[in-house]
């Protein structure tokens, strides 16, 4: 996928996304609960993966100890 049909698609998105939204308030409530679900669902995912990033990528990584059996006495 080159980078001006990405960027295509992700307007094309954008925009029913947002004719989605316009039509929400004339919605009935079975469609604006499923909207919300899925909104509900989509922002989880994000928030996990940026969560999950900034815990492993923001700390540098330093040098690992060696870790050796303990021998019986």
């Amino acid at each position: 996928m080159t980078a001006s049909s990405f960027v295509e698609e992700m307007r094309l998105v954008g925009e029913r996304l947002l004719r989605k939204l316009q039509r929400l308030p004339q919605a009935e409530p079975v469609e604006i609960v499923a909207f919300s679900v899925l909104l509900l669902f989509t922002a989880t995912v994000v928030l996990l993966l940026l969560v999950a990033c900034s815990c492993c990528c923001a700390q540098p990584r330093g040098r690992k100890a060696q870790v050796r059996p303990v021998t019986p006495p």
